[in-house]
């Protein structure tokens, strides 16, 4: 007779078909923020605006989301709780996102750029910024549900194939996007958000893999979770979600302006499209290396490896030279993005997965509402400054991440 597995031997490692549903909203996310980031300045001049106003506007939007990003993830873990699912709290932030998306270019359409009305324009695109806050923490948490906790790497190596996809489209696209007019891409964008929200509905994202059981004796509950959450371990989440932030826009912005002072003639747009089809061509095998290492290892080394690069792109010479920095940029990333969902699961109790994760983005909200406000315009800071900043984030990070795994007690 064969013999009879037990459940955790017939249990599956990661529920990929949840874990794809999952990458749709990610990948909507990541889409609809290139799209905002290549009209905003152009729809807010075209309807009257200072430039100016753009960098205001961005500053505010990251303001309202380090509050918003935590508040929502923690309202999540409630109705988690309460109803058993977390898909309701998410449909309605994708409904309300997509709706205040597609209202940008209508206002900009039907609207007066010399009456009061115009000031409609930056109201529906803070209340757009803040209607994504109200879904992407309680949406990304799900990982936590999908793969065990020394697979999560491999699992949020599918987001960020998807993501690199998305993110590429800037530099890579970034001209035939504008091409396509305000109103058709605004339009694609949230309907794209829509069919991510029947996507993820369509997979079942209540589901849940079967844990293994932890080692730790003491079991932990809806009544003890809160006094279980160490303001130490949300501390290094939240550094950890400044230091990556931080770092990579400073990295992103630094490294164009040293190819057109030191290689004027090099194809910046591919170049910078590479770092990020690179991460997408690497996410897996990374994902599948940090399984291995060990999550938080794979994360420092990757962290270490970006503040080298950061360093060493100022030696950039020529093209080849400029194309080789890129694509390790883009290998050594997708460590560090496969693995920051994941260490924010880690630092929390596993009903408290909403708040770890917006904690972590709540990080990455102030690191760029820092950059916007203090390195929005590139010639006040020299190039060697910038990367040296940007390597100094990045080495932050990973002291941060390292420190968690000296603390005496993690969750996954």
């Amino acid at each position: 007779m064969p013999k009879l597995m037990n459940s955790r031997e017939a249990s599956p490692k990661v529920l990929w078909l949840q874990v794809w549903g999952l990458a749709a909203v990610q990948g909507a996310i990541a889409l609809t923020w290139v799209i905002y980031n290549l009209y905003l300045l152009k729809l807010l001049t075209q309807f009257g605006f200072p430039k100016g106003l753009a960098t205001g506007l961005l500053i505010l939007e990251n303001i309202l989301a380090a509050v918003m990003e935590p508040l929502m993830g923690g309202l999540s873990d409630r109705v988690q709780r309460w109803v058993g699912t977390r898909f309701l709290f998410i449909a309605v932030g994708i409904v309300l996102s997509s709706a205040f998306f597609i209202s940008i270019p209508a206002v900009v359409v039907f609207g007066s750029p010399v009456t009061a009305i115009r000031w409609v324009l930056p109201g529906v695109m803070v209340a757009w910024a803040l209607a994504m806050t109200v879904f992407r923490s309680p949406a990304l948490s799900l990982l936590g549900r999908y793969a065990f906790a020394t697979n999560l790497p491999q699992a949020a190596s599918i987001l960020t194939l998807v993501g690199g996809v998305a993110g590429a489209m800037a530099p890579l696209a970034g001209q035939f996007i504008l091409s396509l007019g305000s109103v058709f891409t605004f339009t694609v964008g949230s309907f794209t958000l829509l069919g991510a929200a029947a996507a993820l509905r369509f997979v079942n994202p209540n589901r849940s893999i079967q844990q293994p059981k932890p080692d730790a004796p003491a079991s932990i509950t809806p009544t003890n979770s809160w006094r279980q959450i160490s303001i130490p371990h949300l501390g290094l989440v939240f550094g950890a979600g400044v230091g990556v932030a931080l770092g990579f826009r400073l990295m992103m912005q630094t490294f164009p302006r040293i190819l057109n002072t030191q290689v004027p003639d090099a194809n910046k747009s591919l170049i910078l499209g590479g770092i990020f089809i690179a991460v997408a061509l690497t996410a897996i095998p990374a994902g599948t290396l940090a399984t291995r290492l060990g999550n938080r290892q794979a994360m420092v080394f990757g962290l270490l490896a970006m503040a080298g690069l950061t360093g060493v792109m100022v030696l950039t010479q020529n093209g080849v030279f400029a194309g080789v920095i890129a694509i390790a940029f883009g290998a050594t990333f997708s460590l560090v993005s496969n693995g920051t969902i994941p260490f924010a699961l880690s630092m929390v109790p596993p009903d408290k997965a909403g708040l770890g994760t917006g904690i972590y983005f709540s990080g990455g909200a102030v690191a760029n509402s820092v950059f916007a406000g203090i390195f929005s315009q590139p010639d006040s800071v020299s190039p060697i400054i910038s990367a040296l900043i940007g390597a100094a984030a990045f080495l932050a990070a990973g002291f941060f991440v390292a420190m968690s795994g000296k603390l005496t007690h993690s969750y996954c």
